[in-house]
């Protein structure tokens, strides 16, 4: 089995209420099954509380599941934002040490929320890097082109949760993260030429940058879908815009194929993909044996099972 990478969906709630909210296109009704292992951190202390710690080795063979199967990468995402629940972060990256083989390459998937206190403290960023041992921060964004753009689509809740982008992606750098942009490509980038995207994203200190086609269902199925639909068919970039984005990428050198097959390029020395399929979804349409061989990702959800697909229960793997 060829796994790119292994999702940790990290039970969190979000600030934001993104315009194109993926997570609202799918069910997500998995029960937190370390809930109390988390506030105690104590496998004794979960068994007297009327739990079996049963849970705790599902979580670790799952994790040394992904591992056997030459897993190299671990993310941590969700349909929140994962910092906002520490203690189950905390957990992860302690089961992550009990491994036989840890995971090295850790990665965290964020809007960039609170990674940046309202006065500029980076408590959070710290704790990343020193406790975490977070690598990557994959930072995802509307706009690059100003934080009120970016805002204006991923719609803040409150003032703490406005990322700033330029500092965020200062201090990001400042602590020796690797900075990975992940553009969420949206009609903003419309009138926008490859080029003076990527230089844009030079300048904010870019090693990575990701192109995201915004994910949409086919046939909405209740009100907060096909209002999420229609704002996606109203307000995606052009497919005009993206086939000029690929060709341009395709004139600088090529790295190299992902595990999953999307070709890597270096661009301005940032390495750069675009990922049609955030989903998993072409995966489907694959022919059994290749299904068999190629998984783009595996997700861990809170109860402790594997899953190949964020949409689909019937994905279940482990």
């Amino acid at each position: 089995m060829n796994i790119q990478s292994l999702s940790i969906a990290v039970p969190a709630g979000c600030p934001n209420r993104c315009k194109y909210c993926v997570s609202k296109l799918h069910r997500n009704c998995h029960e937190n099954k370390l809930q109390e292992y988390c506030a105690t951190k104590l496998p004794g202390n979960f068994r007297e509380s009327g739990c079996d710690d049963i849970f705790v080795k599902d979580y670790l063979d799952a994790l040394a599941f992904a591992r056997d199967n030459d897993c190299n990468t671990m993310i941590l995402t969700g349909t929140g934002e994962a910092i906002l629940n520490r203690p189950f972060v905390n957990m992860v990256a302690e089961f992550n040490e009990r491994l036989s083989q840890p995971f090295r390459c850790i990665e965290l998937q964020t809007s960039g929320v609170y990674l940046l206190s309202k006065d500029g403290h980076d408590e959070n960023l710290k704790w990343l890097r020193e406790d975490i041992r977070v690598k990557t921060i994959s930072l995802s964004l509307s706009s690059i082109w100003s934080s009120e753009q970016n805002a204006e689509y991923t719609c803040p809740q409150n003032e703490e949760a406005y990322v700033n982008i330029e500092k965020t992606c200062k201090a990001i750098k400042d602590y020796g993260f690797t900075l990975r942009l992940s553009l969420n490509m949206t009609d903003f980038y419309n009138d926008k030429s490859p080029e003076e995207i990527f230089r844009r994203a030079k300048e904010l200190g870019a090693n990575q940058v990701t192109f995201r086609v915004l994910y949409n269902v086919e046939r909405p199925q209740n009100a907060q879908e096909r209002e999420i639909h229609d704002w996606i068919n109203q307000h995606s970039c052009k497919k005009e815009k993206i086939t000029e984005i690929k060709e341009y990428i395709k004139t600088h050198r090529c790295l190299g194929k992902l595990p999953f097959g999307a070709i890597k390029f270096s661009v301005n020395e940032m390495s750069c993909i675009i990922d049609g399929d955030s989903m998993n979804c072409m995966n489907s349409r694959l022919q059994p044996k290749k299904i068999k061989e190629e998984v783009k990702y595996l997700i861990l959800r809170p109860n402790c099972k594997l899953y190949t697909h964020w949409d689909d229960e019937g994905s279940l793997l482990f």
